[in-house]
């Protein structure tokens, strides 16, 4: 088995440039010629923007007629190329320019928000408004929202003052249906109610008085105990549930509530007893006190409900007539107020120009992208017809771009795992680009398997094909988005853990027999019954070709599997570590060519990469001088399998300038010269420590003085300014000597951390034998019928451990081994991350935060 690795370094596709934008003094004042901007547009595969590196972005100040900035700013917009500056930075929001109309169409908003709410079902999507609305066309839909707003909250009100009576004649007849029973006489079986007086609306039997209600279930118990309490037990309390649940007119839901009769004696205790009803929110009704009454009044209360449902229905029809009308434009409508809000916030940061009338703006904005600033200014003049055109006009300064890289749908998920670590500095290199092949390489190294991988694969190609359907479909379910984001990802860490599970020629911790095994029986029938366990002599029998791809299928039988994988996945491990990391530090050459500080290249990429390549690299060379040099079937003893040597003996005997232990007839040496070349390899990798700690500040020190001999000796009479942030040499002294003494031990850890490759397979490819082995395997054993149908239970079980464990757990396992080794042991190695993501004007992008809003408060207010 060998395999080949190719790394290609490519050129940046363009250096620093040097500015053509120069565009004369621009004039906005009435009558005056007008400017021309002379842009000059480069080659595309000069400028073009890339993964490779971030995008050259150009500091822009723009002049705008005040009657053309709205149109320009909708191009702007939907195109989505300018970061805009405040150059209002101390005044308040309250005092801008524009605040009338972004109180204007928030208000908007919020009645729409209402509007929306009140829908049964999400509205439609919104219709395609190609073109930007006119000041009549916003007064014309402020006006339309307004009528709809007033006409919903009527409608609402409307029906919440009919279900408010209904619940009060549902409550009053359920309340007359109960009291028929308290006026009963159980004892004797005779109504009472005979005796019963009525006057002033006030129900006496007798000496007695009674007030009747309906109070909330829960309140019950507290409610007796206070009528006790403030009568001294100089009433009589009866109650009764009703078992039919009411809804709340205004909220809609479910109340359950008790009927009650308080008999009581004097007038004293009847306005305690009411106040007592008042401070716990129950409800009083007139209730009869006689039977005849009783009846006639249920009768006509009757009559009243069955009329108000009708109403009611009617009413619910309407509403939900109106409803629907208004939802087929709700989307349409909320998409343009909100574009309008974000425009006028947006000229909210633009300064004006009283005497020239104008507004001025600063923004930043991808090279590539400037001819579409230009059409969208010229368009919002040719517009709105004003006779003075905008201008465009580059602003030369030392502030640090915005870092901006273009991405689509693919490539989305890889860049943000690296501005997860931190945005990358302006116009330095892109790990993004790399990640895309390493990173699911590394994580399939770890969860090499034909069957999970298909399975892996199989999961996202279904959300490949349906991601149209699925991303019109907002949730704040964090783990689906999360899987929807990284789809793409995840179908490559399938595809490469199929390949590298062909490799370990592993599924479902099976082997694959597709080329015949190498290896063959040397025993007869008679020897392989007598004996349990017997031992291939490989210079015997195998046939000394190497199976085709991947590892040969005896391998799976053998008995000492595990110690020939482990030393396998062990040394193939520090390999792709040892490469991984040397990528890395040759691509900090591509940031010290292109930044013009070739003189790092001498200082620390080179005594790096030699640090890096003569003890490490060379201790892989050794892994490969084992596997080829020795072997079972050397004529010579020397170079047979008793005498290969142990790597990593001799490698911590190179570290210890210690000689190794010779065994006769083995030589004391791998190859001839061996001794003198580690001791040269060591003495440059340790000659490299001190260059890469003492050859960037000495150089600055040199630097540093000639600058300052060139500067007296000019006699311009300029005051050079000092850098505020200069610490001076021992602050360099310090930095250097931090990252030295990080980069060699990082070396050393970072190589072991790579192991990690070796120890997830080997734990992946365990667990998946164990549950072969000890799951199904019980379910194909036997011929019965019961462990037929018992194999349909086992193979439940091993299915979902399958699932749960070796793809999920284990996945996500070897997912975050993954990011770190890119994160720590690679991206450290050349990538800073010390700049901040380009943050563009744009409509989609303010849409889409929006949308993501209002899903997490439906959903928060779902489970409220």
């Amino acid at each position: 088995m060998a395999g080949t690795m190719s790394c290609y370094l490519a050129r940046p596709p363009y250096a620093a440039v040097p500015e053509r934008l120069t565009p004369a003094q621009p004039r906005c004042g009435k009558g005056q010629v007008r400017t021309q901007v002379e842009l000059t547009i480069y080659d595309a595969g000069y400028t073009m923007g890339s993964m490779f590196r971030s995008e050259e972005m150009v500091l822009c100040q723009l002049f705008v007629q005040p009657e053309a900035a709205y149109i320009s700013m909708y191009e702007l917009g939907e195109a989505g190329i300018a970061q805009f500056r405040d150059l209002n930075p101390h005044v308040n929001d309250f005092q801008r320019r524009y605040v009338s109309e972004v109180r204007r169409c928030s208000e908007m908003e919020r009645k729409l928000r209402y509007v929306r709410g009140e829908l049964p079902e999400p509205p439609p999507p919104p219709k395609p408004s190609p073109t930007v609305l006119s000041p009549r066309e916003i007064n014309i839909l402020e006006e339309r929202i307004d009528y709809v707003e007033s006409e919903i909250q009527e409608i609402t009100r409307n029906a919440q003052n009919l279900k408010t009576d209904y619940l009060s004649l549902k409550e009053l007849k359920l309340l007359i249906e109960k009291t028929q029973t308290f006026f009963q006489d159980h004892s004797h079986h005779r109504k009472i109610s005979a005796s019963v007086q009525v006057y002033n609306n006030e129900g006496v039997l007798g000496h007695l008085g009674f007030i009747a209600g309906v109070v909330a279930t829960p309140k019950v118990p507290s409610f007796e105990r206070m009528l006790w309490r403030i009568s001294h037990g100089n009433i009589f309390f009866k109650q009764a549930q009703i078992d039919e649940p009411l809804k709340d007119p205004v909220t809609g839901h479910e109340l359950q509530k008790t009927v009650f009769v308080v008999f009581f004696h004097g007038e004293q205790i009847k306005l305690r007893v009411k106040k007592v009803c008042n401070g716990f929110q129950a409800t009083l009704y007139h209730c009869p006190a006689t039977y005849k009454e009783q009846q006639e009044m249920l009768a006509g209360v009757d009559s009243r409900i069955k009329d108000l449902e009708i109403v009611l229905e009617q009413t619910e029809q309407h509403r939900r007539l109106v409803l629907a009308n208004i939802a087929r434009d709700l989307s349409t409508w909320l998409v343009a107020v909100r574009r309008e809000q974000a425009i006028y916030h947006t000229l909210n940061m633009f300064s004006m120009d009283i005497v020239k009338k104008c507004l001025i703006a600063e923004c930043w904005v991808p090279r590539t992208d400037l001819p579409i600033l230009q059409k969208a200014l010229d368009n919002g003049v040719k517009a709105s017809g004003s006779p003075i055109p905008s201008f465009l006009h580059h602003v030369p300064t030392h502030e640090t771009p915005p870092t901006f890289n273009r991405v689509n749908k693919f490539t989305s998920g890889f860049q943000n795992l690296i501005d997860s670590y931190g945005v990358a500095s302006y116009r330095e290199v892109n790990p993004a680009l790399y990640t895309i092949i390493t990173f699911p390489f590394l994580f399939a190294v770890m969860f090499g398997d034909v069957g999970h991988g298909l399975i892996m694969t199989a999961f996202a190609a279904i959300i490949i094909i349906l991601e149209k359907r699925l991303a019109k479909k907002k949730t704040d379910n964090e783990i689906w988005n999360i899987f929807f984001g990284g789809r793409y990802i995840i179908l490559l860490m399938g595809i490469f853990s199929i390949y590298t599970g062909l490799i370990y020629n592993d599924m479902f911790s099976k082997s694959l027999n597709i080329f015949g095994s190498s290896w063959r029986n040397t025993y007869d029938n008679e020897t392989l019954v007598r004996h349990r366990m017997l031992e291939l002599d490989p210079a015997i029998a195998y046939t000394q070709t190497p199976y085709p791809f991947g590892l040969d299928p005896a391998w799976q039988f053998a008995a000492n599997n595990i110690i020939f994988l482990n030393s396998f996945k062990m040394k193939l491990s520090i390999i792709f570590g040892v490469i991984h990391m040397a990528f890395g530090v040759t691509m900090s050459v591509v940031n010290f060519n292109f930044f013009k500080k070739n003189y790092m290249i001498y200082l620390q990429y080179i005594p790096q990469i030699l640090f890096l390549l003569l003890l490490f690299w060379y201790l892989c060379i050794l892994m490969f001088m084992k596997w080829t040099m020795y072997s079972a079937v050397s004529p010579d003893p020397a170079y047979g399998t008793y005498c290969a040597p142990s790597v990593l003996i001799i490698f911590i005997n190179m570290m210890l300038m210690k000689k190794s232990d010779s065994r006769p007839p083995c030589p004391q040496n791998m190859y001839a010269g061996q001794e003198p070349l580690q001791k040269t390899f060591l003495a440059v990798a340790f000659l490299c420590v001190p260059i890469m700690l003492f050859g960037k500040p000495v150089y600055q020190m040199i630097a540093d003085k000639k600058k300052k001999q060139y500067q007296q000796g000019v006699e311009s009479g300029d005051v050079v300014e000092k850098d505020p942030h200069d610490g001076g040499m021992g602050e360099v002294l310090i930095t250097q000597a931090i990252h030295t003494i990080e980069y060699v031990l990082g070396t050393v850890s970072h190589t072991a951390s790579y192991l990690r490759l070796w120890a997830l397979s080997l734990a992946h490819a365990q667990l998946s034998a164990v549950l072969w082995q000890r799951v199904l395997r019980i379910g194909l054993g036997g011929g019965s019928p019961i462990n037929a149908i018992l194999l349909y239970v086992i193979f439940a079980v091993w299915a979902f451990f399958t699932l749960a464990i070796l793809v999920l757990m284990e996945g996500l396992s070897a997912f975050l081994h993954t990011l770190r080794l890119h994160w720590v042991e690679f991206m450290s190695k050349f990538y800073e991350g010390q700049g901040y993501a380009f943050v563009p004007f744009s409509f989609a992008a303010i849409l889409e935060r929006e949308d993501d809003d209002l899903v997490v408060q439906k959903n928060g207010a779902a489970q409220e």
